[in-house]
């Protein structure tokens, strides 16, 4: 696949290419049907830019980047299009309209770029991790309260890295082989980035990235990555309707690799509410 293709050449890609990257899984249809020059003059960057990218991802030359292109995501796109032109003609030009067009068409994407084997993997990590550490910054951090509440439902041992960069190192010195690290970016790397996944590189734990765009370019790299591209431009306003679904997928996945123990805790937790609203 050409994002795997960008995973091993992220650390070689400049500044100027690792746009052209956001703007390709964004809009791959796009891309795939227009030229080089078409392809950078969208986010004002030479068209020299977008053949060099094209020979670092191993391609001989923009046509032949352009025909991989259209072979991996011309007819998994089509039925996105279909949906985003239907609901934006019913929209009537408002914003709520617009918005649901643009949320249904992301969505309707996501299942071409999150496999089912590539969110088992994940899932999998996580099941047989001891503790799971959780990381996020900015917008990105609803998420991780979400994904630490329903993970906490289920019997997985959470803790979420939050805070300055004292909090954070205090966190971090719990982290131990066999442990695990749930970690969000968009748009691009957050600050502690690269200081959170080398630590747990070197204690041995799991890293699973959840991610838009941005993902297959991320430095350093998660081992498990699950990204999709959010709805509308990447200089824009953007949800994290995606995301959330990702994360939700992720979240019920692992109750299904571990539902002895994920039903009997969702259980006791339900008994107990009983209890606290019974008084």
């Amino acid at each position: 696949m050409i994002f795997d293709r960008i995973q091993s050449s992220a650390q070689e890609l400049t500044p100027s290419e690792h746009k052209l990257v956001r703007e390709l899984l964004a809009r791959p249809r796009d891309a795939a049907l227009g030229t080089a020059g078409e392809f950078a003059r969208r986010i004002g960057v030479h068209e020299a830019t977008a053949s060099r990218l094209a020979r670092k991802l191993g391609f001989e030359s923009y046509a032949d980047f352009r025909d991989a292109l259209r072979q991996e995501f011309i007819v998994k796109t089509d039925p996105a299009v279909r949906v985003r032109n239907t609901l934006a003609t019913a929209a009537g030009g408002s914003i709520l309209g617009d918005l649901v067009a643009q949320e249904a068409a992301a969505l309707s994407a996501l299942a071409d770029f999150v496999p089912q084997a590539g969110l088992e993997a994940a899932a999998q990590a996580l099941v047989g991790a001891r503790k799971l550490f959780i990381f996020a910054r900015g917008n990105a951090e609803a998420l991780c309260v979400l994904a630490d509440r329903r993970l906490r439902r289920m019997g997985v041992d959470t803790v979420v890295l939050s805070g300055d960069a004292r909090d954070l190192a205090e966190r971090l010195a719990a982290m131990e082989e066999g442990d695990a690290l749930l970690a969000f970016a968009f748009r691009r790397a957050p600050r502690h980035w690269s200081i959170v996944l080398d630590h747990a590189a070197r204690m041995g734990a799991a890293r699973v990235v959840v991610s838009d765009a941005v993902g297959p370019s991320l430095l350093p790299a998660g081992d498990h990555l699950l990204f999709a591209p959010r709805s509308g431009s990447d200089e824009a306003f953007q949800t994290l309707t995606v995301p959330m679904t990702i994360t939700n997928a992720l979240v019920l996945q692992v109750a299904k690799l571990d539902e002895v123990r994920s039903m009997e805790r969702l259980e006791r937790v339900g008994q107990l509410l009983a209890t606290f609203e019974g008084r």
